[in-house]
């Protein structure tokens, strides 16, 4: 690698790591750095999940205080059911062919950018209508479905756990940032582990920007205990998010 991609894959890891921490959406910059720097798409998925893992797991840290259950599953069941999906989501990834996966990216990028864009707006409605009253069944099939997803594509993972929580019944918005990191961890690790078994991972960019995304990671679980307007955070990710789909599509 040169000194410029050095650089691009230290900035862009240590972005996505401060971004998933205060807001999500990381993914929308460390998978076309990875790209850019001639990683193969589907290569650089996986690589974009396995970098994604520490700063998960350092500002899952800076939250530790606040988590507690809430719902009708254990913290312990929703890493549980959280481990099968990630595996069922890594492992379509893997038979997923690279031509089909390009086609599928930007309209992944698209509903992760929609779903992060009215992220607030879903969270809200579903905690206003008093639908946080999911049964176990219920609760269990919300958590898998999320997870197969984050098994196979880390973008806008989440927004759409938070969304999951506060269906089933998680108020703490604090709380819920802890258990999405750390589920985003537990979902991030499995497919990280299958995807180095299938020899699928860069490893001289991951870990450049593994090391830069744990920085981020912990620098922004303590930011965003404090930071206000996280709505103009959220255009800026939104926007970001925009153009990659639009960059995907005319690839």
């Amino acid at each position: 690698m040169t000194l410029f991609e050095i650089l691009l894959l230290g900035v862009a890891g240590f972005a996505a790591g401060l971004l998933n921490a205060v807001a999500g959406g990381g993914t929308f910059l460390s998978l076309p750095a990875l790209i850019y720097v001639g990683v193969p798409p589907v290569s650089a998925n996986a690589t974009a999940t396995l970098t994604a893992l520490p700063g998960y797991l350092s500002s899952a840290w800076g939250f530790r205080h606040h988590m507690r259950r809430e719902g009708a599953l254990s913290l312990r069941a929703i890493a549980g059911v959280g481990m099968i999906g990630a595996g069922l989501g890594a492992v379509l990834l893997i038979i997923t062919p690279g031509d089909t996966f390009l086609w599928v990216v930007p309209w992944l990028l698209v509903l992760a950018t929609v779903l992060f864009a009215l992220g607030p707006y879903l969270l809200g409605q579903i905690q206003q209508r008093g639908l946080g009253s999911a049964g176990v069944a219920v609760s269990a099939a919300t958590i898998l479905a999320v997870s197969i997803y984050g098994g196979y594509f880390n973008g806008g993972l989440g927004i759409m756990l938070l969304a999951a929580f506060g269906f089933i019944g998680y108020v703490n918005l604090h709380g819920m940032n802890g258990l999405k990191n750390v589920l985003s961890a537990v979902v991030s690790l499995v497919s990280a582990i299958t995807f180095i078994a299938a020899g699928m991972i860069a490893w001289e960019p991951a870990l450049v920007m593994a090391v830069s995304a744990t920085i981020g990671g912990y620098i922004g679980a303590n930011v965003s205990r404090r930071i206000v307007r996280t709505d103009l955070l959220r255009y800026f990710v939104t926007a970001v998010g925009v153009m990659m789909a639009v960059v995907f599509f005319l690839r």
